[in-house]
């Protein structure tokens, strides 16, 4: 069975469209196995009740941004070992070194193509 397969994965966004285009590009690496969440609160939440492997992440979020969902993953006993990859249109040195800080897996810059999500998705949790 091929990782795709297997693969659980959490997108955390709070606009539809950014969703919508990564749900989309995650569907054409046939990655099916997918939870969606428009803030941090209702990711945790739902990944209290379902963990994932990986959590793709938006950085700019009201209430609370992709680092703050982060930090909660890596504070909780049950979550501090999701992959997690920070989706961020300004992709600021201090935001980046503080992501690297709480144990950020990798980051990706918007826009962005689908081949480069999945080359940054491949180099978390293996080749797809």
């Amino acid at each position: 069975m091929a990782l795709r397969d297997q693969l659980h994965v959490m997108v955390v966004d709070d606009m539809s469209t950014s969703r919508g285009l990564i749900l989309q590009a995650l569907d054409s690496f046939g990655v099916r196995n997918v939870q969606y969440a428009a803030d941090g609160p209702s990711a945790l939440q739902a990944l209290g009740k379902q963990p994932a492997h990986l959590v793709l992440s938006d950085y700019n979020m009201p209430g609370m941004d992709g680092l703050h969902l982060l930090h909660a993953l890596r504070s909780d006993a049950r979550l501090k070992g999701v992959g997690f990859i920070l989706i961020t249109g300004k992709a600021d040195r201090q935001i980046i070194e503080a992501g690297k800080k709480l144990g950020m897996n990798n980051f990706i810059k918007k826009p962005f193509q689908p081949k480069d999500l999945l080359a940054s998705i491949e180099a978390v949790v293996g080749r797809l």
